[in-house]
């Protein structure tokens, strides 16, 4: 859940495991959230190395080993900084705010054509691609000059993707959607 962790309100009690990377939206990589049940832990085979078994931070308060104590910081920061704009809920609004007028320019447009299909689509990360993959390149190319960096798609999807994590302004989505426009009129 790297991508969806601390981007919009979830229900944990729907999951017997979350497992998520800090990177996108909690604080810097390296540092890991878990969320399991308590049932769940019990299920841990004995043979498993005990840095990975799960049953070894539930019984050492997940203070088996030393933690990172820089992420840990760094963690408190972004959310004293997700607390300043509202807490969860209005990060969370402002994420699909930002996404919806994304995907709202890629659905009306007959220049731009997103990857993923509706019922599948990624707040954090908007996908699309071009007419063609020279347009791909070009549109990526131009981006980076304009000052838009990382626009460059997934290497197994291809295209383009915009990621619009939480510390990524509306005000930024706004400008690429400027960009985006400026780019299909100079180019069709």
């Amino acid at each position: 859940m790297s991508s969806d962790v601390m981007s919009r309100r979830v229900d944990v009690s729907k999951f017997d495991l979350i497992y998520a990377g800090a990177q996108k939206n909690i604080g810097p990589s390296g540092v890991t959230l878990v969320i399991i049940k308590k049932s769940l832990v019990e299920t841990c085979p004995d043979n498993i190395a005990t840095m990975l078994n799960y049953k070894t931070h539930v019984k050492n308060p997940s203070l088996y080993n030393t933690p990172t104590t820089f992420g840990i910081y760094v963690i408190g920061l972004v959310m004293k900084w997700m607390l300043k704009r509202g807490g969860l809920k209005e990060i969370e609004s402002t994420n699909f705010e930002k996404a919806r007028i994304l995907y709202e320019l890629l659905d009306t447009s007959d220049y731009y054509i997103p990857i993923a299909e509706k019922d599948s689509r990624s707040i954090m990360n908007v996908t699309f691609k071009l007419k063609t993959p020279e347009l791909d390149e070009k549109f990526v190319s131009e981006s980076k000059k304009a000052g838009f960096l990382g626009l460059k798609g997934h290497r197994s999807v291809g295209g383009c993707r915009a990621s619009i994590y939480n510390a990524f302004p509306l005000e930024g989505v706004m400008k690429l959607i400027e960009f985006m426009k400026k780019f299909e009129k100079e180019n069709s």
